[in-house]
């Protein structure tokens, strides 16, 4: 099995466009290509699937065991001709001062051998030092080739080139150039995702293009089929469909795509059928649907559209209020409140929640997060007490929370909906603003199929 793992020195040092070029690039030759990216993470496995035309998958050690991210590597891997990690941050950064949730521990995990891309700006002779301290640091973590990116011109190259080839044996497999032409639009959360920007296919097509002249493909090739081979990929998928098919209605379009592709593989194992909802031109939601899911994403820059689909809105507080499951995170909450306030605009959202969403200049709540379970949630499965490993990250907060709310979870590392809470309950609706991911450990879409499925022969028995 053919793998490498992308990492920097630091953050925004371009991995994340020389991943997308990579992956563009090799897909381009013929070459199935599987992506996958560290940490809890929707905008840039979006951008790397639509490069290597598949599905990224997210590798994170705060909601999957090693052993877990070691089989889902194997699992997807298999059949791929060429695995790429992109991992976060730099190369040894994270939480744990031991470095048990970094890049480089991903690396071994997944037993690759890391390219390390360095962000030239303002350096030459002094790239040696940071290969050779880099390679020190953690014997363990197999680095394997460089590829020199922010380079200013020919002049440049070759003096970065001279250092390194003089004081490490690394390869330089890559000098890109600094070009505008390989910038992705920014904004609060990260990189535009690619499902809205409407250039992006040509976005990548210039980063491939890029990529393919610039770094030498076929000796990264070379270094990514030296990799040993891993132990063999499981044989099969655990399925565990039970119980009668159901109708579930997700949102996807350009306000709502934060979606883990393993927990839609989730919902269908449980035996349920996702119908997609378009929150800004559907004007009602499907027929016969046994309950809702509502993803992250960015329903203040689509406020208008989604403020004026009112009979969407309306249909949607009405099944809302008759009992019709749903689940809503971040985003979705934010859609499902009263209003959403943003540059000093206010925009009517569905108002099934008894709040309004206020978007911030900062972050209110950002990275992991550690909820215990109060025992509130409709879901069957939950037990009070127990701890759940999620994500966050948001720039709003839901203010103005009149009578008596309930709440699904204490929050115990994180922000939430008030600092101490999340997972606002209003009658069969859970609105949370972390993430969940569907894991051994924390089985939620199974869970939330399950209450779906008990509603719909409530509602039928009655």
């Amino acid at each position: 099995m053919a793998r490498l793992f992308i990492s920097a020195a630091h953050k925004s040092s371009g991995k994340t466009t020389l991943t997308i070029g990579l992956c563009a690039a090799l897909t381009a030759r013929g070459l199935r290509v599987q992506p996958f990216k560290k940490g809890p993470d929707y905008i840039d496995p979006m951008w790397l699937g639509l490069a290597s035309g598949g599905i990224c998958r997210n590798l994170d050690f705060n909601t999957q065991s090693s052993a877990e991210i070691a089989a889902m590597f194997r699992r997807f891997s298999a059949g791929a001709d060429i695995s790429l990690v992109e991992g976060n941050k730099g190369l040894h950064d994270g939480i744990d001062v031991a470095g048990s949730d970094s890049s480089a521990a991903l690396a071994k995990v997944v037993d690759a051998p890391v390219i390390l891309v360095v962000d030239a700006s303002g350096i030459t002779r002094g790239v040696a030092p940071l290969l050779v301290g880099y390679r020190a640091f953690d014997p363990d973590v197999r680095i394997a080739g460089v590829i020199l990116n922010k380079v200013a011109g020919v002049r440049h190259e070759s003096k970065l080139r001279a250092a390194v080839d003089r004081y490490t044996d690394l390869p330089v497999v890559g000098a890109v150039r600094r070009s505008t032409d390989l910038e992705i639009v920014e904004r609060h959360l990260g990189l535009v995702p690619s499902n809205e920007a409407a250039e992006a296919r040509a976005v990548v097509g210039r980063i491939r293009e890029a990529v393919a002249a610039q770094v030498d493909l076929d000796r990264l090739l070379d270094l990514a089929r030296a990799a040993s081979p891993p132990a063999s990929a499981p044989s099969s998928v655990n399925v565990s469909r039970s119980g009668d098919r159901v109708r579930i209605g997700i949102a996807r379009d350009p306000a709502f795509g934060f979606y883990y592709p393993d927990d839609l593989d989730a919902f269908a194992a449980a035996g349920a059928e996702l119908v997609t909802i378009n929150t800004l031109t559907d004007p009602q939601l499907p027929p016969d649907l046994d309950g809702l899911f509502i993803g992250g994403g960015f329903p203040e820059t689509h406020m208008d559209a989604l403020e004026a689909n009112v009979s969407l809105r309306s249909s949607l507080r009405t099944s809302l209020e008759a009992g019709l499951p749903a689940y809503a995170e971040c985003g979705g909450l934010m859609y499902l409140s009263r209003s959403v306030t943003w540059n000093g605009r206010t925009a009517r959202m569905v108002g099934a929640l008894p709040g309004d969403a206020v978007m911030h200049a900062r972050p209110r709540g950002r990275g992991n997060v550690r909820l215990r379970e109060t025992g509130r949630s409709p879901w069957p499965g939950i037990l009070p007490g127990a701890e759940v490993t999620a994500h966050e990250f948001h720039y709003s907060g839901l203010e103005n929370l009149n009578g008596d709310v309930a709440f699904a979870y204490d929050v115990l590392r994180g922000d939430g909906i008030d600092g101490a809470h999340d997972g606002i309950v209003v009658g069969n609706t859970v609105a949370t603003y972390a993430h969940l991911r569907s894991v051994d450990s924390l089985p939620w879409v199974e869970r939330f199929v399950a209450f779906v499925r008990s509603s719909r022969s409530r509602r039928h028995a009655a």
